[in-house]
């Protein structure tokens, strides 16, 4: 009864809520593609979230076969001419169609039109992450941090340059700070890297220059994760939180701001990994991102939905890397068609999918590695 009892709270505290962000995340993904492909007057075969052995369906009026798969970890448009679900053209059955229904196909699409409705995914995901947030801020506003110091913490990065309580941080390698959001935000992603924090003290602006520390930190749930940290402790941090309330529209300006925020993170991130600032081992895959559905879950509805449109800008930007089988790959082939006048070779492009599809399936590997080791110990 206890086994039991532990698969049923495992199911319902985890794969519940991870199931329910990804299919959300999927859904809207790939109803960018479904709504810009039928605007541009392209057949649809099929609308899957999920992949694999169809669960659940119904075929429209057009049509089109829409279909809860088995396996929750993706979905896909299929598009009339398609040789499967990554849009690779079917070039036998191409050459069979009459010029009608060539013209109703993916591959016989006009250049601009075949872009648009590829590129139509990751920009409802970017879509999606700012309508969430903008609902968020609305409805919750935020707890903001006004960027003056309250406390540094004995022998930090901050201690050493002089920081003192009192100190208005004001900008940080030129750029302004408004909260101290906007301070932890950029400091956490150089660690090891020389940064200069503008201070105002007694009316006067002083030039601090110093190298955030890379630290290992440990959240409320027992996750582990690599940040740079300057050792300043806020008026937020010591019991005094100041509340941001926002209009719609403000809050839309927000949710962009804080969208564009985690696209720029990312490439900081990337960059960090690159350059030897980061450990791989941040990279986390459908195991982590089940763990941290359920946890935010306990946390409520809106730590949820922040949750989702993190990864909601996260999987924008995965498909937008310029890889075959990737919505950036096929971006890719459609500027190099742009280029040359004409599409790659059937050969070439087939090449570049297998490539594409081992390199796919190898950062799954490494990222569900990097789960497993981060479960175990």
């Amino acid at each position: 009864m206890t086994g039991l009892m532990s698969i049923f709270g495992f199911l319902t505290g985890y794969i519940v809520p991870f199931v329910l962000v990804l299919s959300l995340l999927v859904f809207v993904h790939e109803m960018g593609h479904y709504l810009v492909g039928r605007w541009s007057g392209i057949r649809i075969l099929a609308f899957s979230v999920g992949f694999g052995p169809e669960l659940l369906g119904r075929t429209d009026k057009h049509g089109t076969r829409w279909k809860l798969s088995a396996i929750p970890l993706g979905g896909y448009v299929k598009f009339f001419g398609d040789e499967d679900a990554s849009s690779k053209p079917d070039e036998g059955r191409l050459a069979e169609m009459s010029e009608e229904e060539r013209a109703r196909s993916f591959a016989g699409a006009k250049l601009w039109k075949r872009a648009a409705t590829v590129a139509a995914g990751p920009i409802a995901n970017f879509i999606l992450a700012i309508a969430i947030f903008t609902v968020l801020f609305t409805i919750y506003g935020r707890p903001v941090a006004d960027p003056v110091v309250a406390e540094v913490k004995p022998g930090s990065v901050a201690a050493e340059a002089g920081v003192v309580p009192g100190d208005l941080l004001i900008a940080i390698d030129g750029s302004k700070v408004q909260t101290f959001d906007d301070v932890r935000r950029y400091v956490s992603i150089r660690p090891m890297q020389r940064i200069v924090v503008t201070i105002e003290r007694n009316g006067e602006k002083i030039d601090v220059p110093m190298v955030p520390a890379r630290t290992d930190m440990t959240d409320q749930f027992g996750n582990k994760m690599e940040i740079g940290l300057i050792g300043i402790i806020t008026n937020q941090e010591v019991g005094h939180f100041r509340q941001q309330t926002y209009t719609p529209l403000q809050a839309l300006n927000e949710g962009t701001v804080q969208t564009w925020h985690i696209v720029t993170g990312t490439f900081k991130y990337i960059g960090n990994l690159a350059t030897g600032y980061m450990k791989a081992d941040q990279l986390g895959g459908p195991i982590r991102v089940a763990q941290a559905s359920g946890q935010m879950a306990t946390l409520g509805v809106a730590a949820l939905l922040q949750l989702a449109a993190v990864l909601s800008v996260s999987i924008g930007l995965l498909n937008l890397m310029p890889v075959p089988v990737l919505d950036g790959g096929h971006l890719m082939f459609y500027a190099i068609e742009a280029v040359r006048g004409k599409p790659l070779g059937s050969s070439a492009q087939e090449i570049a999918f297998r490539i594409g599809l081992a390199m796919v399936l190898s950062l799954m590997v490494f990222a569900t590695w990097n789960d497993i080791s981060a479960l175990i110990g």
